[in-house]
């Protein structure tokens, strides 16, 4: 599990899980390109405990539902480390509400942040992943996206397109030594499940078989071994990390 001389960028790393993905792959030896929305104060202080604890790090502040965006970021990453290794599509957003209630912004919103902006980031990587002829993709899926939730149509949606686009980044772009993979996270500790109601928590712990809820180093630890050489021959795979939640 040794990542050096590696780059990895991960969107929506700032904070909450984006974060620990980012720490993990550092501790791995990594450089690491670090991404969140323009107006985020938490990606600037990240960067900063990073640099504090020796580990190489950039910030590429954009929106990957801007192909602009995306774009500079990627050429940023290059530009300063000369190409991109790991790309871990991360930033994700919910907007709950039940399917009738549920505003058409609120659909957009989430579809277009979770899943194009993954086609996005997805898109502009390969071109530079396929010049090496060698990478790694790296899918921040959901449970939610396997299983269905209630109150959760465009979120689940984004979650299950997500793992299309991740089955067929895989079949494209094995022949360039490119693979692509998912995780499909359970009830991972985090700001974003935090707000849950305390009744959809106790039903999500009474099925889940190992008793507890995820943290976000049981996610980031399964990213790490999908990152590194150990899974070479690993592609177009969908990892639950949810206790037995789905199985």
């Amino acid at each position: 599990m040794d990542l050096k001389g590696k780059t990895a960028l991960i969107t929506g790393s700032g904070r909450g899980l984006g974060k620990s993905i980012a720490l993990t792959l550092a501790r791995m030896g990594a450089n690491i390109v670090l991404n969140d929305i323009a107006n985020s104060d938490s990606v600037d202080q990240t960067a900063i405990e990073f640099k504090n604890s020796g580990y190489n790090v950039l910030v590429t502040k954009g929106d990957v539902r801007n192909p602009d965006d995306v774009e500079t970021m990627i050429n940023k990453a290059v530009e300063v480390f000369g190409g991109i290794d790991i790309l871990v599509n991360n930033a994700g957003i919910t907007r709950d509400t039940l399917m009738v209630r549920m505003s058409l912004e609120d659909w957009n919103d989430v579809l277009d942040i979770n899943l194009k902006g993954a086609f996005l980031c997805t898109k502009a990587v390969a071109r530079v992943m396929m010049k090496q002829r060698s990478g790694k993709i790296i899918n921040i899926s959901s449970v939610a996206g396997l299983m269905g939730n209630p109150g959760q149509a465009n979120y689940s949606a984004s979650k299950a397109g997500l793992i299309g686009l991740t089955k067929t980044t895989a079949k494209e772009l094995a022949s360039r030594g490119i693979t692509c993979n998912a995780v499909a996270p359970g009830l991972i500790k985090s700001k974003m499940t935090d707000v849950l109601p305390d009744k959809v928590k106790e039903n999500y712990l009474n099925n889940i078989p190992l008793g507890r809820f995820g943290t976000p180093e049981d996610v980031a630890n399964v990213v790490g071994f999908l990152a590194s050489s150990l899974s070479d021959y690993i592609t177009g795979q969908v990892i639950n990390i949810d206790g037995g939640l789905v199985m």
